[in-house]
């Protein structure tokens, strides 16, 4: 069984950020595990009638998904996310991007300008808070380096923005927006190495 398109939002709201994986090791098996209840939470989702449901999506689990399965899905120029769930909501995480190819798609020549002087694949560093609560979910960020310097949190708006652009949402999501989560979830518990997706 394979993750569809349509459940990405689904992946985004436990994920968010990206984060670096810290000793748990990965599985085609485990990647299966997390396609398989990701296709499970958003199928319980639509149930016009259903009853109170919790689904424990593992650490492991979802960065093997990354590492197997996720490649199809994921936007171009991002490779290697992987996320490490600290626990009381705080997650950390990395990514390699391709900052010229962001330059050549957002490069105006006024105030993001700043893109074409950038390239080349670099990794990304970041960490915050997930906040959900009545169907909402929304990101504190904080902290974001790229290859261990401060990266201006304007610029990884931009990043956030570029990465996080669809038909419905053309502009992408600012990092600090409210969003809705996904399937009716209600809300997300994130504790060590787990997050749990309450229905």
């Amino acid at each position: 069984m394979t993750v569809r398109p349509s459940f990405i939002g689904v992946i985004f709201a436990v994920s968010v950020g990206f984060a670096s994986l810290q000793g748990a090791a990965q599985s085609r098996q485990a990647a299966d595990t997390f396609a398989r209840k990701v296709v499970e939470i958003h199928d319980h989702g639509a149930q016009p009638k259903r009853r109170a449901r919790r689904t424990t999506l593992t650490e492991t689990e979802l960065n093997s998904w990354f590492t197997y399965r996720a490649q199809p899905l994921l936007p171009p120029g991002l490779t290697q996310p992987k996320v490490t769930i600290v626990g009381a909501g705080k997650l950390l995480g990395t990514a390699t991007v391709d900052l010229q190819a962001i330059g050549k798609s957002r490069s105006t020549g006024g105030t993001f300008g700043v893109w074409s002087l950038l390239g080349g694949k670099l990794p990304i560093s970041i960490t915050g808070v997930l906040h959900s609560k009545g169907g909402q979910g929304r990101f504190e960020l904080h902290g974001v380096d790229v290859s261990g310097v401060p990266f201006p949190k304007p610029l990884l708006e931009e990043l956030v923005a570029y990465y996080t652009r669809t038909e419905d949402h053309p502009k992408g999501y600012r990092l600090d927006d409210p969003f809705a989560l996904p399937a009716n979830i209600e809300h997300i518990e994130i504790g060590q190495g787990q997050a749990i997706v309450v229905q």
